[in-house]
């Protein structure tokens, strides 16, 4: 059964309710933070594509790879499954990324099936294709498809914000914030969310971009 979708404004401030209610922490974060950004982004092939391309590289870098798909005209499913390796190649891609492009494309997901699958279904289907780990699908659940109670703790800024916000010696590692989410069900999302603006903020705070 799929649980609440985040669609508007609206859903993420009653998210941001419950939390503040919920733990005195988030309260004071919203506080600081104010409204905290809606974050949707269109689901399918392309959103995807984009995430392997930003594996293991800056922004920027990823922009740029992003950008040279696009002139190429090799972001959709079909242009990635026809395009050989030299033009992939030619765009800046890795022969490791390549080779997860290729696939994701060749998989042809039934990527409106997914909006229908419940959360553990969606993050078994997408860590089965190569390049697609845990985070990058839970990322995806989360921000394309809008699910509310997805929390991505393999993050590295959500594990930064969760060690400044609750005062932690140390930056708990996946497990542990995996375990501390449980908490924030049924809004685990929006503690995502919550949590981004949080380290954002707090990063700007002390001069770091």
């Amino acid at each position: 059964m799929v649980g609440r979708i985040i669609e508007t404004p609206a859903c993420v401030a009653e998210g941001a309710a419950w939390l503040a209610a919920r733990e005195q922490r988030f309260a004071v974060l919203l506080g600081e933070t104010g409204p905290l950004p809606l974050r949707r982004k269109p689901d399918g092939f392309a959103a995807l594509l984009d995430a392997i391309l930003g594996q293991q590289v800056s922004t920027a870098s990823a922009s740029a790879l992003w950008a040279r798909l696009e002139a190429a005209g090799l972001v959709t499913e079909d242009a990635v499954a026809t395009a050989g390796e030299a033009a992939l190649r030619d765009c800046g891609l890795s022969r490791q990324k390549i080779r997860y492009a290729q696939a994701l494309a060749e998989a042809r997901l039934d990527y409106s099936g997914l909006r229908e699958a419940t959360d553990s279904e969606v993050i078994a289907t997408l860590t089965a294709l190569p390049g697609i780990g845990r985070w990058t699908a839970e990322i995806y659940a989360i921000i394309s498809l809008g699910r509310a109670d997805v929390f991505a703790p393999g993050d590295l800024a959500l594990q930064e914000a969760a060690r400044m916000l609750f005062d932690l010696p140390d930056r708990p590692n996946e497990r542990a914030l995996r375990a501390m989410a449980e908490d924030w069900s049924p809004w685990r999302a929006i503690a995502a969310r919550a949590l981004w603006a949080y380290y954002r903020r707090m990063r700007s705070r002390e001069g770091i971009r």
